[in-house]
């Protein structure tokens, strides 16, 4: 009988975690696959992926934010305005039926 071995799924945050150790150069590549359990080709891709993709943070970083935290902004306020529009219609319905409970019934 076989039994394979599941792969670890690592996530991005530990591979930065990992990539950045490597990049301190504080310990060696083997120390650190040693401590992280993960293969020194690996570490030395994931420094060269962080190293590689470093310019694009401050390329892209908040070009590409801004106009989604606009969309997200402009759709609460929407939401508000709607809500505001919703509670005065309900405060004037309410106050309807407010004064026709108050007013006295005549009897014949």
């Amino acid at each position: 009988m076989t039994s394979k071995r599941q792969r670890r799924k690592l996530t991005p945050e530990f591979k930065a975690k990992v990539a950045i150790e490597a990049f301190k150069e504080r310990q060696s590549v083997v120390e650190l696959a040693k401590q992280f359990k993960v293969h020194p080709n690996q570490i030395t891709a994931w420094k060269r992926q962080l190293l590689d993709g470093s310019a694009d943070v401050f390329a892209n970083g908040r070009h590409d934010v801004q106009p989604d935290r606009q969309e997200l902004i402009d759709e609460l306020y929407r939401t508000i305005g709607q809500n505001q529009v919703e509670l005065d219609w309900l405060k004037k319905k309410s106050s309807v039926l407010d004064l026709s409970q108050t007013t006295p019934h005549r009897t014949r």
